[in-house]
């Protein structure tokens, strides 16, 4: 690898039915500014998505896997064969970054269901290298634009939110946030609003338990944290409005679009994951595959550069 002064942050090509490959080619002449890359991917199917799309291959270090093989990937088509090859890439970055050869990971999109294919049985990124780095308290954090928000269930049906919303495990969350915010964005005292569950915040419970017997207590216990304000439960319908004026510096979200819808509003094309809680540093694009534009150079690489971005950011910390 390169000796450089700029931090080394590991890319993965993602799934390479997707618009993984493109996106990482086209952010690599950004990334160089502020980064030194190191791309994990197949490196001749790599070359052969630049041609297709007319993209350069920038003069950075590549480590070519060759798990594709020469065997046919069709593009916006899930196959086992794109789950296989897409686990392979993250499970080498998490493994260089427990070695210390790099600061940080930045993951392209995968495909749950090619996942499923491959007989992988994680859900997404995050309970994979939860798994991976053996880290049994974590959290999916978005970010963009004025929002972070931080989900305390993830990949699961609505239906089994409820019974999923307890105490311990939204005050972990919150716990994390606190953490994250104080150690990488240099936050002293953050303020976190906490979401309730239901609409009106239960309305003393007449539409729904769950804010007074598992999210007051989480929040109250909360409170001792030293250093953090903590606000809440917070009406949803009113919440994001506060938010996106700034008046919070991120907010703990019971469920997945609860959270994401928000964010994806305002900053769609510049989103931004963070895993908090592991052992390493992994950020990637807050955006999936998008088959329907796969290999046709269209894919936007902003969010991926930000995320590269913020890696080598709180790399530097």
């Amino acid at each position: 690898m390169k000796n450089s002064k700029k931090p080394k942050l590991a890319l993965t090509m993602g799934d390479p039915a997707g618009i993984g490959p493109e996106v990482v080619l086209k952010s690599l002449r950004e990334i160089v500014k502020f980064a030194d890359p190191l791309v994990i991917c197949d490196y001749d199917f790599l070359r052969k998505e630049a041609r297709k799309c007319k993209l350069n291959v920038p003069d950075v270090f590549y480590l070519d896997m060759g798990n594709i093989g020469g065997k046919k990937i069709i593009q916006g088509k899930v196959s086992a064969l794109s789950g296989r090859v897409s686990y392979d890439y993250i499970e080498l970055a998490v493994l260089l970054a427990k070695q210390k050869q790099v600061k940080a990971i930045v993951t392209a999109p995968i495909t749950k269901e090619s996942f499923r294919a491959a007989g992988i049985k994680f859900p997404g990124h995050t309970e994979m290298l939860a798994a991976l780095t053996g880290t049994k308290e974590y959290a999916m954090m978005l970010t963009g634009g004025k929002l972070r928000v931080v989900l305390v269930t993830i990949h699961t049906s609505i239906a089994s939110v409820p019974k999923l919303i307890t105490k311990e495990k939204v005050y972990k969350k919150i716990y994390l946030t606190a953490e994250w915010l104080k150690k990488y964005i240099k936050i002293k005292r953050p303020v976190i609003a906490v979401a309730a569950l239901n609409p009106h915040a239960g309305e003393g419970g007449m539409f729904g338990k769950e804010e007074a017997g598992e999210i007051i207590p989480a929040i109250n216990k909360a409170k001792k944290i030293n250093g953090v304000e903590i606000i809440g439960p917070a009406v949803p319908d009113t919440l994001f409005y506060n938010a996106n004026k700034g008046m919070y510096d991120a907010v703990v979200c019971m469920y997945h679009d609860q959270g994401l819808i928000p964010l994806k509003m305002t900053s769609f094309e510049s989103g931004i994951n963070v895993t908090l809680g592991l052992p390493i540093i992994r950020t990637s694009p807050d955006h999936g595959t998008a088959f329907d534009i796969a290999g046709k150079n269209k894919a936007n690489p902003e969010s991926f550069i930000e995320a590269a971005r913020l890696a080598a950011k709180m790399a530097k910390e």
